[in-house]
């Protein structure tokens, strides 16, 4: 069986097709159409990714989050700091990227978020519909840390 990619190394592969492609379509088309276009193509991508992810026995919508946490923290890719792990709650801050500090490296850190932390909301719509997920801040986007708070939605919620 081969050996799967990890997330890290998937998105620097699909970084070194996309950013040059999307370079040319933001001459071509202006910065805000072209980046409208991906972030739109991204985030359906994401949530498919993520209805794929959510499948499975557990009920829990945070036992999903905390069961798929590692394969986008392998190969060293995030640091993470628990904050919070309750019945819940799942909270984490990201203390180091490595997704931003590659897209630092190819000099592009702007499309970094467009990339890579714009999946993240619709990523967990897809994981489960009782999934909120709130973050406010990014290493991508400047900040110290990116701070990822999952809750379970209640039950008067979810309609």
């Amino acid at each position: 069986m081969p050996q799967q990619l990890s997330i890290l190394e998937q998105r620097k592969i699909e970084a070194r097709v996309l950013v040059p492609i999307i370079q040319a379509f933001a001459r071509e088309f202006g910065e805000e159409r072209a980046h409208a276009i991906v972030r739109d193509a991204i985030v359906d991508i994401a949530r498919q990714h993520g209805a794929e992810l959510g499948k499975g026995p557990r009920s829990n919508p945070l036992d999903k989050v905390k069961e798929i946490v590692p394969v986008f923290t392998s190969d060293d890719a995030l640091e993470l700091d628990v904050v919070d792990d309750s019945e819940q709650t799942y909270a984490f801050d990201v203390i180091r990227c490595r997704f931003a500090e590659f897209y630092k490296e190819m000099g592009v850190p702007e499309l970094g978020f467009l990339l890579s932390c714009n999946r993240d909301f619709a990523l967990s719509e897809g994981i489960s519909p009782d999934l909120e997920l709130r973050r406010t801040q990014t290493i991508m986007e400047g900040a110290t840390c990116c701070d990822f708070r999952f809750r379970r939605k209640a039950a008067k919620e979810r309609d």
